[in-house]
């Protein structure tokens, strides 16, 4: 069964190629808005929200499990941690160390920057997704 890229959705994507690819679609269906239009967005409410490091949030499952299904939010959170390195890597060019006990603000801080430049639009985001989706693809994590 092909998983479903919408909000709406109960599958949650577990890996970081995948939550990629449904960031990318998702951001593709509602959006980029950026300022106080963050939740602005067709159908979006304050925890869906319209800009990239929403939309990964989305992606690994953030406002969609279902109650009477089981996630492995374990390996989902990991795929996510990782989802969110290689878009900060993509995004910057360089890579942040994993080590460093800060990588994760400091990956959501890179793709909060670079989501923040005026004129950002959707098709760039989700063109940024697919490209971190495709080296995730790749990556030994």
């Amino acid at each position: 069964m092909p998983t479903r890229h919408t909000p709406e959705s109960i599958v949650i994507a577990d890996t970081p190629a995948a939550i990629l690819e449904w960031a990318a679609r998702h951001i593709e269906h509602v959006g980029i808005h950026q300022g106080t239009r963050l939740f602005a967005g067709p159908g979006r409410t304050a925890t869906l929200p319209c800009w990239p490091r929403g939309a990964l949030e989305v992606a690994a499952g953030h406002g969609r499990g279902a109650a009477d299904r089981t996630y492995n939010w374990d390996r989902i959170g990991l795929a996510r941690d990782q989802a969110f390195a290689i878009l900060a890597e993509t995004l910057t060019g360089h890579a942040v160390d994993a080590d460093d006990p800060a990588a994760k603000a400091l990956h959501r801080e890179a793709i909060d920057r670079w989501s923040s430049e005026p004129g950002r639009t959707a098709a760039a985001a989700a063109h940024a997704f697919r490209t971190a989706a495709a080296r995730a693809e790749h990556a030994l994590f």
